[in-house]
């Protein structure tokens, strides 16, 4: 007899999940709780970097291996009187989310790898030594670090080709479309989570650019668009060099710093967008040329 379709898929869902389990048990008893002894130890490396680096990695470990696991190992004996898995993925799903928290700080913590491996000779050494042994299948500790990123998305993709293999009468049916579902929504709030960290950094690095002024620096500002234009002087009918950055709420009107040390632009002007009026003007001897307006003054612009 030829195993039906679905059951092949919730197998392979059971096989990835058993050697996921495996590479959470690694970084979480192996790689962060040798790393922490070493830094509590040795003070080679402080306990905060190890915990940055790790995240909420045991969490996410103990939730896998103590719960959905067993779970789905008791479900696939039970298989031949009871064909489901929609229900207990409807149950991991909500736990999913604790994935925000790690991929977030992914980007960072492999930062913090490479940087301290350049500055800690014996957390470089501790990490080659773990490296080595079998149990790593000669991959780095980034590489393993890289697979709860990955996890999410490999449950969507299985799940979605379950349901596509499950017959119509299946008594699976309306759990698995359920929990696809809730699992599509999880992986739509994990790119949330990237998303908006990836913004907050370019907004950082902006701000940075701009000297830090304490009335400008602020996390819900959405930068727009940034760029060099040229200021007319109407008086001796010449041009120089600013810059501007515009955000949701404000433009700011810049000059480049000669000396850059620290900021790199000196805020001149800011006017608020809800009171500015921007109008196009017909100059010949200027093309491209537009008046930007607030309560405070009126700039003649040259754009490229």
């Amino acid at each position: 007899m030829q195993e039906p379709e679905e059951k092949k898929i919730a197998l392979e869902l059971l096989e990835t999940e058993q050697a996921y389990v495996n590479r959470l048990h690694l970084l979480d008893q192996i790689f962060y709780t040798e790393l922490m002894k070493e830094a509590k130890n040795g003070k080679t490396i402080p306990e905060e970097v190890v915990k940055m680096i790790f995240s909420n990695i045991s969490s996410i470990y103990q939730f896998h291996s103590k719960f959905f696991l067993p779970e789905l190992q008791k479900r696939m004996e039970d298989w031949s009187c009871n064909p489901r898995i929609g229900d207990v993925i409807q149950k991991l799903a909500p736990f999913l989310k604790m994935y925000g928290e790690y991929i977030k700080n992914f980007d960072k913590a492999v930062e913090l790898v490479t940087v301290w491996s350049e500055k800690s000779p014996p957390f470089q050494e501790l990490i080659a030594d773990i490296q080595k042994r079998k149990v790593c299948a000669n991959l780095t500790l980034q590489h393993h670090m890289l697979e709860p990123v990955q996890r999410i998305p490999r449950y969507e993709l299985l799940l979605k080709d379950y349901v596509q293999k499950l017959p119509p009468e299946s008594p699976d049916r309306d759990d698995a479309e359920k929990a696809l579902e809730m699992i599509f929504m999880v992986a739509k709030h994990s790119n949330a989570a990237i998303a908006e960290m990836e913004r907050l950094q370019n907004l950082w690095v902006v701000y940075q650019r701009l000297g830090l002024e304490d009335d400008i620096v602020d996390p819900s500002n959405e930068l727009i668009k940034e760029g060099p234009i040229q200021k007319i002087s109407t008086r001796n009918n010449s041009t120089s060099e600013k810059y501007l950055f515009l955000f949701n709420n404000m433009l700011l009107y810049c000059v480049p710093r000669v000396i850059q040390v620290g900021a790199e632009f000196q805020v001149h002007l800011r006017i608020n967008v809800d009171s500015m009026k921007v109008r196009e003007l017909n100059d010949a001897q200027f093309p491209n040329t537009f008046l930007v307006s607030g309560k405070q003054r009126t700039l003649e612009l040259q754009a490229r």
